[in-house]
This record gives structure tokens, C-alpha cells and sequence, in this order.
């Protein structure tokens, strides 16, 4: 009987600590459920945060933007009328800098008896590096960009030699030939562009821009057999002028073209003018040997000639500068049609001034001329 009693006692103990057992197992799963639904509830809270934060920023952002919108409608009008004013300023002075130092560089030359174009260049080069220095250093126009080696002064020079030729090429054209036609010739600039663009860089355009160079082209040679006061020596060093001017400009896109090497148009000026000044410097001396005495002596008879000489030089620092500007707050199709225009405004005035014969040939010639430089660079800029 006590046998059966402990162990009817054990079964109960059993039971008691299994349902003992149960019961933590139940408290457990239930606690475990509790955190589980409680989790979730947190990351529903904090989605809700969060979409909740987000819409607000939109909601800011939204009447910040219309809030700015609103200001700058209530002060576009005047705004816009000075950038408007400041442009027209800027393009006016770009062309007078441009136009007064081409027709003061065909007076000097051709009708004031000044017969020395290197030396010319090379004070137009001095009152570059001088100014350039200046506004870069002092006046701080644009942040100075300093040379990181050797190799990039190599390239520089190289550049210079070859802006050199070209300024120099186009001022003894200025002695032969008229204004106007000497404009004619430099409009082909896009046609030598491409030529060595694609001779040295291989890079080709689509057969369209091609086939608008035939113009450009075609334009000059109508405009040669109608001009009167055409010069063989003077049309070849115009032509050359022209193609020196073109081969800078691939030159300089490959030769400065990673970038650590680029350089904006004011520091490029201010590392090339000295260069300059040191290459025209011999070949002053060799090729324009008795240029000090007879600029000196005219000089003696003309006080206003060395008025001229530096209103010429400041006005040549003065074109690349306002060109900087202009290319700065202006799009490239704005600069495109300002510049065809610059060359027929400069046609035009230096006809009225100097009074060289035109003939109908002539100015079709170099119609053709501007409107294939037009065609060039609408299909280019099409087809890119």
C-alpha cells in the first residue's frame, strides 16, 4: 500500500512539474509573440516617421522653389536688363577692339608708311604680356593657372611660334591687300580647321559638314578674280595667316588637351606673349634691321605716331580680352553669328574709310564665302 501511495505521489509530481513545464513553455512562446508583434509595431512607427519626415522635406522643398521662383519673377525684369546691357556693352567693345585694331594695323602699314609688320607684332605681343600680367596678377580677372612642367612649357612655346606666324602673316598681308578682301580670306578659317583636324587628329565630320566647306571655298576664288587691288605675295601670306591660325587651334586642342594641362584663354595669352616677344625680338633684328632709326625719326615729324603705336598695341590686348569675355557669357551658336558679323561690319567700315574700289564679283564672292561659314557651323552643329 505505501508502495502504490509514492508511486500514485511520483505520477502526481510528474504531472505537476510537465504541466509546470507547459505553462513556461506557454509564458515564453507568448513573450516571444509579444516582442515579435511589438518589433513590428517599431518598424511600422518608424516607416510611418519616415514617410511622414520625407513628405515634409517635399513639401518644404516644393514652396521653397516656388518661394524662389516667385523672388527672382519679381526681380528677372531688371536683372535681365542689365545682363541684357552688359552684353551689348561687351560685343560693342569686342568689336571696336576687334575692327579698330585691324584698320589701325592696314593704316600704319599701308597708308601711314609704317613698313615694319614684325616689329608691329611685336609690340602688339608686349602689351599683351604686360596687360595679361596685370589683370591676371593684380586685378585678378580670371585665377591665375600655373605651369606644372617642362613638357607644358614646351607645348606652350611651340603654340606661340605658331601664333607668331600667323599675326605676323597677317599683318605684311595688310600691306598688299584691302581690308575687305583680307577679310574674305580669313573666313576660310573653318575650311583649314578641318583639313588638319583631320590629317592630325583623324577625326571626321559627317559627309554634310564636308560638302558645306564647298562654299567657303568656291566664295574666295569668285572674290579673287573680282578684286582690283588683288597681290599675288599678299594673298599667299593672307592664305598662310589663315592656315597658321587654324593649325593652332588642333595644335593646341592636342597638345593641351589632359586636364592638367588646359589653360583658359587669358593664361595661355600671359604664358605666350613673352615667348613671343622673345622670338620676334631676332627676327626684328635680321629681317627689320633700320626699324629704331625710322621709327624714331618719323617719330620727330609725327607726335601722334607713337599715340597710334600704343592705341594699336592696347587695342590688340583689348580684342583677346573682350573675347575671352564674350566667349565666357555667351553660348558658342551667339559667338558663331557675332563673329560672321564682326568680319562684314569690318568689310563695310573699312570700304567707307579707305575708299577701295568693290566690284559685284567680289562682294558675291565673299557673300558665298560667309554663308558657306554659316552652313559649316549649323550642319556641325547638327551633326555632331
Amino acid at each position: 500500500f505505501q508502495s502504490n501511495h509514492s508511486h500514485s505521489q511520483g505520477k502526481e509530481n510528474k504531472r505537476k512539474t510537465c504541466s509546470e513545464e507547459e505553462e513556461e513553455e506557454e509564458t515564453e512562446i507568448s513573450g516571444h509573440r509579444q516582442f515579435f508583434f511589438f518589433t513590428l509595431d517599431e518598424e511600422r512607427l518608424l516607416l510611418i516617421q519616415k514617410s511622414r519626415t520625407t513628405h515634409d522635406q517635399k513639401t518644404m522643398a516644393v514652396l521653397q522653389s516656388s518661394s524662389s521662383s516667385s523672388g527672382q519673377s519679381s526681380i528677372s525684369p531688371s536683372s535681365a536688363k542689365k545682363q541684357a546691357l552688359f552684353i551689348v556693352s561687351l560685343v560693342t567693345l569686342w568689336y571696336s577692339s576687334n575692327i579698330g585694331v585691324l584698320l589701325l594695323n592696314k593704316f600704319l602699314l599701308s597708308n601711314y608708311g609704317f613698313r615694319f609688320p614684325i616689329f608691329l607684332t611685336m609690340c602688339h605681343m608686349s602689351a599683351c604680356a604686360i596687360f595679361s600680367y596685370i589683370s591676371i596678377v593684380f586685378l585678378k580677372v580670371v585665377p591665375l593657372q600655373t605651369l606644372k612642367s617642362r613638357q607644358q612649357l614646351l607645348k606652350i612655346s611651340t603654340l606661340s611660334v605658331v601664333f607668331c606666324a600667323s599675326v605676323v602673316g597677317g599683318n605684311i598681308s595688310l600691306r598688299y591687300l584691302p581690308v575687305s578682301f583680307n577679310q574674305a580670306v580669313g573666313a576660310t578659317t573653318p575650311f583649314f580647321t578641318a583639313v588638319f583636324a583631320y590629317l592630325m587628329t583623324f577625326k571626321r565630320e559627317a559627309w554634310v559638314t564636308y560638302f558645306a566647306l564647298v562654299p567657303v571655298v568656291v566664295g574666295v576664288v569668285i572674290a579673287s578674280g573680282g578684286e582690283p587691288g588683288f597681290h599675288l605675295f599678299g594673298f599667299i601670306m593672307c592664305i598662310s595667316a589663315t592656315a597658321a591660325r587654324a593649325f593652332k587651334s588642333v595644335l593646341q586642342g592636342i597638345l593641351l588637351s589632359s586636364d592638367g594641362e588646359k589653360l583658359n584663354s587669358m593664361n595661355l595669352l600671359l604664358y605666350m606673349s613673352p615667348i613671343a616677344v622673345f622670338v620676334l625680338v631676332p627676327a626684328v633684328i635680321v629681317m627689320e634691321p633700320d626699324v629704331l632709326s625710322y621709327t624714331l625719326a618719323l617719330g620727330r615729324k609725327d607726335k601722334f605716331m607713337w599715340l597710334l603705336l600704343i592705341l594699336n598695341s592696347s587695342l590688340a590686348y583689348s580684342a583677346n580680352l573682350t573675347n575671352f569675355l564674350v566667349t565666357k557669357h555667351t553660348s558658342a551658336l551667339t559667338l558663331q553669328v557675332l563673329g560672321n558679323a564682326k568680319g562684314a561690319v569690318a568689310v563695310v567700315i573699312s570700304i567707307f574709310i579707305f575708299r577701295n574700289p568693290v566690284t559685284f564679283i567680289g562682294i558675291g564672292g565673299y557673300t558665298i564665302t560667309v554663308l558657306g561659314v554659316v552652313a559649316y557651323g549649323e550642319t556641325k552643329r547638327r551633326f555632331r
